[in-house]
């Protein structure tokens, strides 16, 4: 792997920011929209689930719960990215079939946040739904799996 320009610190913070921006946004859109689809509820819901692993349901007033969901959201995004990034060039297995990373990191992200992350939150267990994991882990796989997948290699090995 040869250095580019881009690859100096100021790059690498610039498109770990770049990266985490984009897929926290497609995977909190893509969340919202299928919650409003499958519910017709307010999408916003979504943001007060996620302050609630935190705080508990009735925590804070509804605005504070509402920006702490998107913050925490977008940490738990950034996380994800930060891991991905530092990861890919150490694993060779990785950098041999993009689609394939981006699937399977998008599957190994729905089993932390769901087996690991979310029972040990505020939050009570939620029942397993074969539906309902299919969505997220497809949600996952498209918001934060693929493009990670694909821009990471393209920061790392340019457009090959």
């Amino acid at each position: 792997m040869t250095m580019t320009s881009t690859q100096n610190s100021g790059g690498v913070l610039r498109t770990i920011v770049m990266m985490g921006l984009i897929v926290g946004t497609l995977d909190i859109t893509s969340a919202f929209i299928s919650f409003a689809i499958q519910t017709g509820k307010n999408p916003v819901t979504v943001l007060r689930f996620i302050a609630a692993a935190a705080f508990g349901k009735e925590g804070l007033p509804d605005t504070a719960m509402i920006v702490w969901g998107l913050v925490f959201h977008y940490i738990i995004a950034f996380s994800w990215t930060i891991l991905f990034f530092t990861i890919y060039p150490r694993l060779l297995f990785m950098q041999k079939n993009r689609i394939v990373t981006g699937i399977l990191y998008g599957v190994v992200i729905w089993l932390v946040m769901n087996f690991i992350v979310l029972p040990l939150t505020k939050l009570p267990p939620l029942p397993f739904r074969p539906l309902q994991a299919f969505i997220g882990v497809s949600i996952l796989i498209i918001a934060i799996g693929l493009p990670l997948a694909f821009m990471t290699h393209r920061f790392y090995f340019g457009r090959k």
